[in-house]
C-alpha cells in the first residue's frame, strides 16, 4: 500500500471511467494501466503506419509521375 498516491480527476473524468470499466469491480488502478498498455501499442502502430506511408510515397511518385504517364493523359 505504500506506493499509491493520489491524483485530482474531474468528476466528468471519474464519470467516463466508470463507464468504461470492463467489469463493475475493476479497479481505476487496473483500469487505466490496460488503457496505457492499449495507447502505446496503437502509438507504435500508427508510427509504423506512418513509417510504410513515407516509404510509399516517393515510390508512388516515381511510378505516377513520369512522362509516359504524362502521354497518355493528351491522347
Amino acid at each position: 500500500m505504500g506506493n499509491q498516491t493520489t491524483i485530482l480527476l474531474s468528476k466528468e473524468t471519474v464519470s467516463l471511467l466508470k463507464k468504461t470499466k470492463e467489469y463493475p469491480r475493476q479497479t481505476y488502478d487496473l483500469l487505466l494501466k490496460h488503457m496505457i498498455r492499449l495507447f502505446n501499442e496503437l502509438k507504435k502502430r500508427n508510427q509504423y503506419d506512418e513509417f510504410l506511408h513515407k516509404i510509399q510515397q516517393s515510390k508512388m511518385k516515381e511510378l505516377w509521375d513520369n512522362k509516359e504517364d504524362e502521354v497518355w493523359e493528351s491522347a
